[in-house]
């Protein structure tokens, strides 16, 4: 079916916003973080069990086949397809909590770190903890049995997941949880349930069968369908329950799943062992699961030599012996007795086992969380310095606890013999299970023979000589499916052969992955990783950054804007298509590209690289800004004063015009102006900002000689925009609340000469304007030397984001602080607060993010407020500097949960103005800087 028909005939079914078949839509939405490319005909979102089971009975009517999609982290290539993608929407993030949080229901599309956010109230958590679980979902933690840090047999989701919801393909839907639902599904389906209980039997009664798949499951085990679930269970309900789990979306559809949940204790203690080899780390993994352990991560030389020297990692690592191996043990109480227990019984039971440092644990908080940043920090670091063009491919393998040691060699001796040598290993002790990277460059032939070399003698070395696991939980994908025979004999596979026939004799559900006598498809439609901009090149497609991203509804994100902008560059290098210079080829998809990106950074934080994704756009709006629009930027940049002093002058008129003719009739107005102008005017609302008092004094001094100085750096949007709109009680703008919570501190004031012409060129940068930003850079920068002494004064700034770019580009000697980070480090001692009888919301900007102020900005709320709400799901506003006046939908889609989120809040707080304008108008209560909380719960001490 073409893919115009192909569109047609879905328009049918569902939303046109939630068909997707242009061809930018179809590239980066089709990628997964495999080594994999394959691109779908189209990409449907589904927000609902009804639109899901009409897609179902299109694709089985039409024998189209369709892959099911949640964040698309899995490494193995199982969320990708040539067909139709199926993408688990917004309308699948829902949760309920049962039991005081000892069950929980959560949706397919909800994260596993939401989830964990949820039922963090209750003290528990997920059983499963995947590195991505940040990023994973529900319904991806499923389908791939995703286990983790903790122990990962006992409490994967085979083991916690209690009862689901799940649709077949042939569109018929099971509630395992419902006893009627059952009895229907039982009777509805004969031959699925008469074949179900026939495997059942015939692997009960066959002794080998049952005693491999018995001893197999014994370690952690994602090669292949869930066959243990054939002699676990002997209900066919639990064992159609159980083979989902693990299957990868080759079995059928879930929606929903009830977890039993795990009780996160509070109390936390950590160790990091250091060991001689590899051998010998590995001989501490039977007593230790005799311990109370939370997690025991295994390191090797070359993992610990890929962080040693970061910034902050402890001096130790630099000197560790060539082959020595490293082991992070964790361990948690709910009482300081339990815990000093816990950790005793693990030093005696490590005691005769040599080490090359005592065993010492410690519950000091900067020590705990230094040695998880190493453990952090190894896949990281390592895939950063991998050579340009390559992939990043993490392995993932398991063996029994007395063979660890010997087959952990055996795999370091292939690494080396096969030229991938600088391989970094980690893994789970308790599991058995290590992890480790190759980075071939799958561009080049040769290099894509040797890693096929590679990986079949490593199946031959874990699965016939150590009789391991090839795949512990990333699941088995294209990668692996060549080698599942290889692992479980030819009699299992034959049972897991008659599983996928029985669910979908058609083979419409995700064919080829899991199940796939080609033994050649896992180094077909391998990636090409091509050299496209420095910035994005380590990026290794892993989706990790796109959770935070506020454009990610609406329109791409920083994975998808990477993907397309190595299409294009690939496409001009190649020259295999007369098409337009990369240049103009941006142009042609700028709204999704760059017009709605909010170069926020956030993406950076999240991403395992590094990658902050806003630096290429702003890269490329600096490659696009024309003569005419420099001459503009020069232009306010020489007149930063004239520029605030006229907004300073119009704002108030909007606000005056609502007040007479009503705000809502106003507003019709605006929104009119701007659809007419096709978004060349700004769109103003009742929350757009009124004018700021012109700041007529420099300096403000304290009634005593001897109070303490601070530098007050007003940005030009607080000079400009800082006064009150629509909601607010006060009638001062900002810079006159700064100036009076100072006041009451006892503080002496100075403010910068020049005020007026200052900008800390923070909107010129993100604009791709470096010239002008530079020239606003320097000026700041010589005037806040100037009135700080040379740094020897501390300066204070009321917006967050102009505060962040100030800390990247001016003097280092520069004292500078954020109004939440000076309001608690210098003032919560000299003023006198009375909790205020509201509940608020609080939310922390991208830029506070960055510059970790979430726990300051939460303790100053709550010496102000009774109670303070963070709402959940909710990241990067969107606002974006003045996108939100251009963009108010990219406003609008990241902040769709906040309406909700804020719950009983009747005011909010942050610490940026333009964020506070979209946060009002999502929230339906009124956002002000947190200056004015503090003014209002604050007075002076004698």
């Amino acid at each position: 079916m073409e893919v115009k028909q192909l569109r047609n005939r879905l328009l049918q079914l569902l939303p046109q916003d939630q068909v997707f078949t242009d061809e930018l839509s179809r590239l980066v939405k089709g990628t997964d973080a495999g080594l994999y490319r394959l691109i779908p005909k189209a990409v449907v979102r589904v927000n609902s069990e009804d639109e899901v089971i009409r897609l179902l009975e299109f694709c089985r009517t039409e024998n189209m086949p369709v892959t099911f999609k949640a964040a698309g982290t899995s490494l193995s290539g199982q969320t990708i397809s040539d067909s139709i993608l199926m993408e688990a929407g917004n309308g699948f993030e829902f949760s309920t909590i049962t039991d005081k949080g000892a069950t929980a229901t959560f949706g397919c599309a909800l994260t596993g770190a939401a989830a964990n956010r949820i039922l963090i109230r209750y003290k528990r958590k997920l059983g499963p903890k995947p590195a991505s679980i940040n990023s994973a979902k529900i319904g991806g933690i499923i389908a791939n049995n995703a286990s983790g840090s903790s122990y990962g047999i006992r409490y994967n989701s085979y083991n916690t997941i209690r009862s689901m919801r799940i649709i077949f393909a042939d569109g018929s839907l099971l509630d395992t949880a419902d006893k009627e639902s059952c009895r229907a599904f039982i009777a509805d389906h004969p031959q699925l349930i008469a074949e179900i209980e026939q495997l059942h039997k015939e692997t009960v009664n066959n002794e080998a069968i049952r005693e491999k798949i018995t001893s197999k499951f014994q370690l952690k085990n994602t090669c292949g369908y869930g066959v243990n679930s054939l002699i676990d269970f002997s209900d066919p309900i639990q064992i159609i329950q159980h083979l989902m789990i693990g299957s990868e979306g080759t079995l059928g559809f879930v929606s929903q799943a009830t977890f039993e949940t795990v009780h996160d204790a509070p109390l936390k203690a950590t160790a990091m062992i250091y060991f001689s080899n590899l051998h010998d780390v590995s001989n501490t993994i039977i007593p230790l699961r005799s311990c109370q352990v939370s997690a025991a991560e295994l390191m090797d030389r070359n993992a610990l030599r890929a962080v040693e020297d970061q910034e902050g990692m402890p001096e130790e690592l630099r000197s560790l012996p060539e082959g020595a191996a490293a082991l992070l043990i964790d361990t948690s109480a709910d009482d300081e007795g339990t815990l000093l227990a816990q950790m005793a019984e693990i030093e005696e039971k490590l005691a005769h086992i040599d080490t090359l440092t005592p065993i010492r644990f410690t519950t000091d908080k900067h020590l705990y969380n230094l040695y998880w940043n190493v453990r952090n920090g190894l896949f990281t670091s390592a895939a950063a310095t991998r050579p340009p063009r390559t992939a990043s491919i993490i392995e993932d393998i398991a063996f029994r606890a007395e063979s660890l040691g010997d087959a952990l060699t055996d795999v370091r001796e292939l690494l080396v013999r096969t030229g991938y040598g600088n391989a970094v290993m980690w893994g789970h002790l308790l599991d058995g299970n290590v992890h480790f990277t190759v980075f071939p460059d799958i561009n080049v032939p040769e290099e894509v023979e040797k890693y096929a070399v590679f990986m079949q003698e490593l199946c031959e070395l874990v699965a016939v000589k150590h009789n391991g696991s090839l795949k512990a939980e990333h699941g088995t994908g294209r990668n692996m499916a060549p080698f599942v025979e290889k692992e479980w004999g030819g009699e299992v596979y034959g049972l897991m052969k008659r599983i996928k026939k029985a669910f979908d004799p058609e083979n419409i559900l995700n064919p080829g992955v899991l199940i796939n006598d080609d033994h050649e498809i896992f180094i077909k439609n391998l990636k090409r990783i091509p050299e496209a901009n420095p910035i994005i090149d380590k990026c290794i497609e892993c989706g990790f950054c796109e959770v935070s991203c506020p454009s990610k509804d609406l329109t791409l994100t920083p994975r998808q804007r990477i993907i397309a902008y190595r299409h294009l560059s690939e496409q001009a290098v190649s020259g295999n298509k007369k098409k337009d210079p990369v240049q103009e080829q941006l142009r042609n998809i700028s709204y999704p590209m760059e017009e709605t990106c909010a170069t926020d950074g956030l993406c950076g934080i999240a991403c395992p690289v590094g990658i902050d994704t806003g630096k290429l756009i702003k890269e490329l709006r600096w490659q696009q800004n024309n003569r005419l629009a420099n001459r503009v930027a020069d232009t306010i940049a020489d007149n930063m004063a004239g520029m605030t002093s006229l907004l300073r002058r119009l704002l108030p008129i909007p606000h005056y015009i609502g007040k007479s003719v009503g705000y809502r009739t106003m507003e019709s107005v605006t929104k009119g102006l701007y659809r007419l102008g096709d978004g060349a005017f700004p769109l103003w609302t009742r929350h757009t900002p009124s004018g700021s008092k012109k700041i007529k004094r420099n300096i403000f001094p304290a009634t005593n000689p001897d109070a303490p100085m601070v530098v007050y750096f007003p940005a030009c949007i607080t000079r400009a925009m800082g006064g009150p709109s629509s909601g607010y009680e006060e009638k001062e703008d900002i810079p006159q609340k700064m100036l009076s919570v100072l006041k009451k501190a006892g503080y002496a004031v100075i403010i910068p000469e020049g005020k007026d012409d200052l900008c800390c060129g923070m909107a010129f940068s993100s604009k791709g304007f470096r010239k002008q930003a530079q020239k606003k850079e320097n000026e700041l920068n010589e005037a806040l030397l100037k009135a700080s002494r040379n740094g020897e004064l501390p300066i204070v700034c009321d917006m967050s984001p102009c505060l962040l770019h100030m800390r990247e580009t001016l003097d280092k000697r520069l004292r500078l602080y954020d109004q939440v980070e000076f309001i608690h480090d210098f003032l919560l001692d000299r003023l006198q607060f009375t909790l205020q009888p509201i509940s608020i919301a609080i939310h922390t900007t991208c830029s506070s993010t960055k510059m970790h102020l979430e726990e300051k900005l939460r303790a100053v709320a709550s010496r102000c407020a009774e109670k303070v709400i963070i709402p959940e799901n909710i990241n990067c506003c969107g606002w974006a500097g003045d996108r939100g006046f251009f963009y108010p939908e990219l406003n609008n889609s990241a902040l769709a949960p906040l309406r909700q989120g804020i719950r009983d809040a009747t005011e909010g707080y942050s610490n940026s103005r333009t964020c506070e304008i979209g946060l009002s108008i999502n929230s339906g209560i009124s956002y002000k800087s947190m200056i004015y909380l503090v003014d209002k719960a604050s007075s002076g001490k004698s």
